[in-house]
Order: structure tokens, then sequence, then C-alpha cells
């Protein structure tokens, strides 16, 4: 099979079987899917659901959160993996947005990963999410999704190899979903430990799953 057929019923499926896949963060402005993409490094996203009412509530919004204390975000994130760094990050995250941006969130990729806390799966995130560019955000899930299938080399080393290798080949206005059909197939199928091929969809293109049925014995 070529990549270009890998690729290719790579996005027929996911088109038909997850149409409307989307973040699993939950949030109701740029502002909040920010601050919520910023709590979410090395962190769940249902933990991360369970600790930002609290923080909206608190402070709705950049000017809110630019005056916050570094005590008073620490305390309603401290349930949240590494919230010394994060609460830092927030604050100054919402300041620079006041001064620099207008309180707006910039668009641009490069804009965003200016901003404290913000990487560059992090702006690539934003980008796509809340303005529909065509950036392609690779986490631990992405990562090692699109090795498994094939859909990047094996011996892609690092995130940004295997955004390169990815945006070459799917087509712009499928970035944007294509990034979450593989975080949520690496989620809750393609898991890093013990992955479900018997429930895969997609284990008809997988490289990984070949491997499998090579070495099982029947």
């Amino acid at each position: 099979m070529t990549k270009k057929e890998r690729f290719e019923k790579f996005i027929t499926y996911f088109s038909i079987n997850a149409p409307n896949a989307e973040t699993e963060l939950l949030y109701n402005s740029p502002f909040e899917l920010l601050v919520a993409v910023i709590l979410s490094a090395q962190c769940t996203d249902k933990r991360v659901n369970l600790t930002t009412p609290s923080i909206f509530s608190r402070f709705p919004d950049a000017p809110a959160l630019a005056l916050g204390t570094f005590d008073e975000v620490f305390n309603l994130i401290r349930s949240i993996s590494f919230p010394n760094n994060k609460a830092k990050h927030l604050i100054g995250m919402a300041q620079m947005l006041v001064n620099d941006f207008g309180t707006e969130v910039p668009s641009d990729v490069g804009d965003l990963q200016k901003l404290p806390g913000v990487g560059r799966k992090t702006a690539n995130v934003i980008a796509s999410v809340i303005f529909n560019q065509p950036t392609m955000a690779v986490d631990t899930h992405v990562f090692r999704v699109s090795k498994r299938i094939g859909l990047a080399t094996l011996t892609a080393k690092n995130p940004y190899e295997v955004e390169i290798q990815l945006l070459r080949h799917i087509p712009k206005e499928l970035v944007h979903i294509s990034h979450h059909w593989l975080i949520l197939h690496g989620r809750y199928i393609c898991t890093a430990r013990s992955p479900k091929c018997h429930d895969c969809g997609i284990r008809d293109i997988c490289v990984y799953y070949e491997k499998v049925k090579q070495t099982t014995v029947v």
C-alpha cells in the first residue's frame, strides 16, 4: 500500500465515522480555550474540565486574569499537573494579551507562541480550533498514532517532523479535523499500552497491526 492510499483510506474512514470530531476541552471563548490548552499540558482533558469552571467564574477574561495574584490562580489549579509554572504562565499570558494584543487572542501562530506557556503545539491548537487554520498540533497521541498507522515514518524523531509529514499529505481543508481524529483515536482505541486493534476500523491500513498479525501464533 502506498502512503497516498493509506492517507486516502484514513481520511475516508474518519470522514464517515467521525465527521464532527472536535476537542473534548470545554470552553465558551477563545480566551477560555487558550487557558484550557495551557492547563492541558501533561494533564488529561477530563481533569482540566473539572478545574476550569472555577477559573472561568473568577477570571472570565484576560483583563480579570491579568490582575489575578499567583496565590489565587495557584489555589484554583492546584489539582492540575505543574500548578506552580502554569499559574505563572496564565497570569503572564493574560497580561500580554492586555498589553500587546488588545485583550484579544491572536490568530497568528507566531504571535501565539510569544505568550507565556504557549509552545508550538498549543499555538497550533488555537489556530486550528478557533481560527480554522490548517495547522497540525502534534501531541503524544498524534505522534504515536501517526507513526503506528504509517502516516508518519517510524524514524520521525520529534513532533515537528511528524507535523510536516502529515501536512504534506492531508488536504488543507481537513487538517483541523484530522488533528482531532488522531487524538481521539489515540485516546480511546490506539492507546499507548495495549492498543485495541480488534476494535480498530483502520487496522487494514495500519503498519503496526500488520506486524502484530505476523507475530501472532494462531
